[in-house]
């Protein structure tokens, strides 16, 4: 690609040809009539706009990122600026804030270009990232002066930021002149965000205070605005703090969306209780009530992780049994989870479940049980239970046949392996280098020369090479 953009570039000294002013959303066209592909017949490359497109993205972003003069480079292209040029430039030299400022008011300087609310709000946001509170405020300002209002994502956006920078008062400022000051109004994602900032500084009382004045005004907590408080709770090991705060609500006739329980161990969860969560969701197996599947894919995971596979096991045959619902994302947990620690029946009983449930088995769910199943040595039955799959799962794919090709390899089967290399290939899929040169070698190793030469061929005619 840079090769080809430095032969286009080298054949077109002074025009871009770059983004037609009928591009005014964020959507790409890909017609060449709306592309100023005005390229001479003998042209050193035949271009694609799209690719051009693309291309001379990238390269006006390297110059934002890294030219010291980059106006009077970029005068030199004599760009055909507009809002989805500006936008994606931003946004591709977000770690530079402060050569995208320079860039943006470049950009304000050209004719016939208008920023709109999108290009000041992702320099903004970078802006805001890397603490230049100055320039976001002037850039706020200049968007008030155009007519411009902020959106409530942007506003909640700077208010977290300010939070997580420990600068609540900050916070609170931004928050208070959002509607008066910015004309954005103060919905439900912005009270959400102050009360984030508070809660990240342990300034419990004045989160409860904001929520009164939510409640004043009409607006219903969701479950973020319970989950934020909670896990602030939790985080702070004030467990019985969370349970009151949620009883109150409950009380006021605010009810979460989820309950409390289920919100209780997602704090515990965030904020690293790992054990106290275990004891609760035990707890409620006991007395015959289950959690959430949202809630529990979440503990099961985190179960998962600390390599507790066997208690994972259990809890799932106990709330299974009391009714709990497992939905796809409990067994792309639970199968890989299981299979990785060699429990191959547990596995295929996960699987069937899986089945049971509506759910036709897709590559990240019985490849770990091949995998599994090869580490034992059980390669036939691993050959016939692939070969089940293709024929009532979803198709295998490239990374499916690459591990399949290793294991048998690492199993000394690279007879199957050849077969297997074979067979992606017929199917489109390319294999990669190591597999060939495994193969390849394995087969001689075991002095089938011929099977190998064959291989070696494939290969040729794959790459080219």
């Amino acid at each position: 690609m840079l090769a080809r953009l430095l032969i286009f570039f080298r054949n077109r000294p002074q025009v871009l040809p770059l983004l037609p002013s009928t591009l005014k959303t964020l959507s790409t066209s890909t017609s060449t009539s709306t592309t100023a592909t005005d390229a001479a017949p003998n042209d050193a490359v035949s271009t694609n706009p799209k690719d051009d497109y693309f291309a001379a993205i990238h390269h006006v972003s390297n110059i934002v990122r890294r030219d010291f003069y980059l106006e009077r480079t970029l005068n030199k292209l004599r760009l055909h600026v507009t809002s989805e040029l500006v936008f994606r430039v931003l946004r591709a030299c977000s770690s530079s804030p402060t050569e995208c400022h320079r860039f943006f008011n470049w950009a304000r300087t050209q004719t016939n270009y208008r920023p709109t609310t999108v290009e000041f709000e992702e320099l903004i946001q970078t802006l805001a990232r890397s603490r230049k509170y100055e320039t976001m405020w002037k850039l706020l300002h200049q968007m008030k002066s155009l007519s411009l209002s902020p959106s409530p994502d942007t506003m909640s956006f700077l208010i977290e930021q300010y939070g997580k920078h420990g600068l609540v008062d900050n916070a609170v400022e931004i928050f208070n002149k959002s509607e008066k000051s910015l004309n954005c109004p103060q919905t439900l994602e912005l009270y959400n965000a102050l009360l984030f900032s508070l809660c990240e500084s342990k300034l419990f009382n004045g989160a409860y205070a904001l929520i009164r004045r939510m409640v004043r005004k009409g607006l219903v907590p969701n479950k973020r605005t319970y989950a934020i408080l909670v896990n602030a709770w939790c985080s702070a090991g004030k467990m019985r703090e969370a349970q009151e705060f949620l009883a109150e609500m409950s009380r006021k006739g605010f009810n979460p969306p989820v309950r409390g329980r289920d919100l209780l161990i997602e704090g515990l969860l965030n904020a690293g209780y790992l054990e106290c969560a275990k004891g609760m969701v035990t707890k409620m197996a006991k007395q015959g009530f289950v959690p959430d599947v949202a809630t529990f894919n979440l503990l099961t995971e985190s179960i998962c992780k600390s390599g507790e596979v066997e208690f994972c096991l259990n809890l799932y045959n106990k709330v299974r049994g009391s009714g709990l619902s497992p939905d796809i994302n409990t067994y792309k947990i639970l199968i890989p989870a299981v299979s990785k620690a060699g429990r191959v029946d547990e596995a295929f009983r996960l699987l069937n479940d899986a089945v049971e449930y509506g759910h036709k088995p897709f590559p990240s769910l019985y490849a770990p049980v091949m995998k599994a199943m090869c580490r034992k040595g059980q390669f036939d039955d691993a050959f016939c239970f692939f070969s089940d799959m293709k024929a009532k799962g979803h198709p295998p794919n490239r990374p499916v046949y690459t591990m399949l090709i290793t294991m048998c390899g690492r199993g000394g089967r690279f007879v199957e392996a050849a077969n297997y290399l074979v067979e992606m290939t017929e199917l489109g899929l390319a294999p990669i280098s190591r597999c060939f040169d495994m193969v390849t070698d394995g087969l001689k190793n075991c002095g089938k020369h011929d099977l190998a030469q064959r291989i070696e061929q494939l290969e040729v005619n794959i790459r080219g090479v």
